[in-house]
């Protein structure tokens, strides 16, 4: 299940730190990706070989991460036919709401689901997660790694449970304490 099933691509180099948590999860699912970068608006020729070669390439889910007006994940989805995750990256000026709403706001036709402002880890599985329903054994790795997330916060809750709040706080902030 390594080949890369999954194309990820960020406007610039500078949405790499938000982008790459989609590529940790990958790995840590053992799925195959392929990461680069297609700015929407400083190379549309690539944006548009990418668009219309992704399936051909064999990729079967797109992640796109942009920021500001936020153009990529669309302009990818109106050049393939494959599922496109668009991940808005957070900007300064307007805190990745800009980019939240350009992705968001697609017209009829041109579908992209849309995370959360900075919310790649979760574009990862959303892929994942498109990618089990043909791939059984990735289910199976989405199920497993959900168990270890319910794990860590029983783990969590009783540790609280037993502790004083402020102890739990101390414990979580130590360079924090008066």
């Amino acid at each position: 299940m390594k080949e890369p099933f999954i194309l990820i691509v960020m406007g610039s180099d500078s949405d790499l730190p938000v982008m790459a948590e989609a590529a940790r999860i990958l790995d840590l699912l053992d799925v195959g990706y392929h990461l680069t970068i297609v700015s929407a608006h400083r190379t549309p020729e690539r944006l548009h070989e990418f668009g219309r070669d992704a399936e051909q390439k064999g990729f079967k889910v797109i992640i796109a991460g942009a920021g500001g007006a936020a153009h990529l994940p669309g302009m990818l989805a109106s050049h393939s036919s494959l599922p496109v995750i668009g991940v808005p990256i957070q900007s300064k000026s307007l805190s990745g709401v800009d980019s939240l709403y350009s992705i968001v706001q697609m017209p009829p036709g041109i579908p992209v689901a849309t995370m959360a402002i900075n919310g790649a880890h979760n574009a990862g599985l959303m892929a994942v997660q498109m990618l089990a329903i043909k791939y059984p054994e990735l289910g199976q790795r989405l199920t497993q790694y959900k168990k270890k997330l319910e794990q860590e916060v029983i783990q969590k809750a009783e540790k609280l449970e037993s502790l004083k709040y402020q102890q739990y706080l101390t414990q979580m902030f130590p360079s924090s304490n008066g």
